[in-house]
């Protein structure tokens, strides 16, 4: 007797998980087909429920994946199994999936979730190539490489993260900053800049959003160092705003108020920079030397501490202008007496205010009143009495 291929035998072992659970047949749609629709194919169990409020946020990546993969050829077929409270709320989950899915049976679920180890949902489980050995979850990888996640497993995530490692200290912007044939970045005006225009520059890529009030309070910071430095004619730095903004049209509103550059809303490279430089939160500003590599220093720091003086961003830089600072300040009184105002002024550090003298914001040192919302700009003190 001839032996039977490897994909053969493990569409059997693949059908023998389901068959031990009590599985007679699966769901495509509303018709029923024999198990034996699975064969030569690569299997993940997609756990999922409708009740759960991350199980529906992340459908829609694995359903953009199955389609994408599924286009482009690969045998890969994902199995549903229902974790919901009754068949019509499995039902309600199912119309919106592309793939198969078990009968709903609390019995049959039971089974299968010990068997594959499920300890919550959603979970997706890849069954590794002897059919019987369960991958690790793959939820998490498909939400960081979408379809690039594929095929899934621990192997494939050391790939991905090498790749993204390359990317983020590789030094080639248009590799970091292009998604297939754009080789541009938008202006608010909506003219394209090419990136090998951007290379030799230092680079600030800002992650925010126009909904988050923190977003908006460093924009405001960061276009004034911006400007400054554009003034200073110093044009070999630029930023490039990495928007997390809800819609097109707040994206929009968003570019149109700044005076920087962008990736372009619809383009996926947005989610591939924020998993790159591990964005957990914003505003950030990731900041590329002149190199294209990415800077230890905390751009958002940097901006907030030193603004334009802190220009090219190195670490080296922030310690000279914490030393000129410490000087600047070892140079004035601790306390000063001004007629524009009754109380005694100390000298104090901020990292922001507004000059009560001239109203241009102020940062580092400020001469304040401990009893008043009252600062003034060292420069601003008409007579001094210690």
């Amino acid at each position: 007797m001839m032996a039977r291929h490897g994909k053969d035998m493990e569409g059997e072992i693949h059908r023998s998980i389901l068959a031990v659970a009590g599985v007679e047949f699966l769901l495509s749609g509303e018709e029923r087909v024999p198990l034996s629709c699975i064969e030569g194919k690569s299997i993940c169990f997609f756990f999922s429920a409708n009740w759960c409020r991350p199980c529906r946020n992340f459908s829609p990546h694995l359903v953009q994946l199955y389609t994408t993969l599924k286009t482009q050829g690969e045998k890969l077929e994902i199995v549903f199994v229902s974790l919901d409270r009754d068949e019509n709320s499995f039902l309600d989950h199912f119309k919106h999936m592309p793939w198969l899915a078990v009968p709903f049976d609390i019995n049959i679920r039971k089974r299968l979730s010990r068997r594959l180890l499920i300890e919550h949902i959603p979970s997706l489980i890849p069954l590794a190539s002897d059919g019987r050995t369960v991958k690790e979850d793959a939820v998490q990888l498909v939400e960081d490489f979408g379809p690039d996640a594929f095929p899934f497993g621990a192997e494939r995530r050391k790939e991905l993260e090498a790749m993204d490692e390359a990317k983020r200290h590789g030094g080639k912007l248009e590799e970091l900053l292009g998604c297939g044939g754009r080789d541009y970045v938008i202006s608010g005006d909506g003219a394209k800049i090419l990136i090998a225009d951007l290379v030799g520059k230092t680079i600030g890529l800002y992650f925010g959003a126009r909904w988050c009030p923190p977003c908006r309070a460093f924009t405001s910071m960061l276009a004034e160092a911006y400007n400054e430095l554009r003034d200073a004619r110093k044009e070999s730095f630029q930023i490039i705003y990495i928007s997390t903004d809800r819609d097109e049209d707040e994206f929009q509103a968003s570019l149109e108020e700044m005076a920087w550059l962008a990736i372009p809303y619809a383009d996926k490279t947005r989610y591939d920079l924020s998993r790159i430089f591990d964005v957990k939160g914003i505003p950030r500003l990731v900041l590329l030397g002149d190199d294209g590599k990415a800077l230890e220093a905390d751009g958002r720091a940097m901006i907030s501490s030193y603004g334009a003086k802190a220009f090219p961003f190195t670490e080296s830089r922030a310690a000279e202008v914490e030393a000129a600072l410490r000087k600047e300040g070892e140079g004035l009184p601790g306390r000063v007496k001004d007629p524009r105002h009754e109380h005694m002024l100390k000298l104090d550090v901020a990292k922001a205010y507004v000059c009560d003298a001239c109203r241009r914001r102020g940062r580092h040192w400020a001469f304040s009143c401990d009893r008043c919302n009252f600062d003034l700009h060292p420069a601003c003190v008409e007579q001094i009495e210690q």
